[in-house]
């Protein structure tokens, strides 16, 4: 049985990776409907992905024995600026992600759940992996200077 402070922590866990899923369909609807059906598609990939998380997390807590409750999901922003600056929050989300996952590490270690930490740190390693595709694409795009911007689409809707 999980301690309930760690309960707690992963129940805020799967309300931050349920935001971050709408946050990620929001910026999907924008670039849609900017014309950029391959960052749209990126983005969609990315929202379905942090929904699989918080999936993830739900039966992990259950599997537990841990009571799990759906809070509600806060709004999103709904209007961005230019490509590069959605990536670049991208990029600064996901670095926010990395600190709240390091956060819920720190929970399970203070409570001394092997299990816990054995899970978690699946998502401490997947945090690395998100921050350097955030930032390599912010590279690009700064690269880019607002050029070109249609070849970085296709490339980015080129993700499955």
């Amino acid at each position: 049985m999980m301690k309930e402070n760690l309960v707690k922590a992963f129940n805020a866990q799967v309300n931050a990776e349920m935001w971050s899923s709408n946050l990620y369909l929001s910026m999907s609807v924008y670039f849609a409907q900017s014309g950029y059906p391959g960052m749209a598609s990126w983005m969609k990939a990315q929202s379905k992905e942090e929904l699989e998380h918080a999936y993830e997390m739900i039966d992990f807590v259950i599997k537990r024995g841990g009571n799990i409750e759906i809070g509600q999901i806060n709004v999103v922003p709904a209007a961005w600026g230019t490509p590069l600056e959605v990536f670049e929050h991208v990029y600064e989300h996901e670095c926010h992600v990395s600190k709240l996952i390091d956060d819920l590490l720190d929970v399970a270690i203070k409570e001394g759940d092997k299990a816990a930490q054995n899970f978690i740190n699946g998502f401490v390693n997947e945090q690395v992996e998100e921050e350097d595709t955030a930032q390599t694409i912010v590279e690009r795009l700064r690269k880019l200077d607002g050029h070109n911007l249609v070849y970085m689409d296709d490339k980015l809707g080129g993700r499955k």
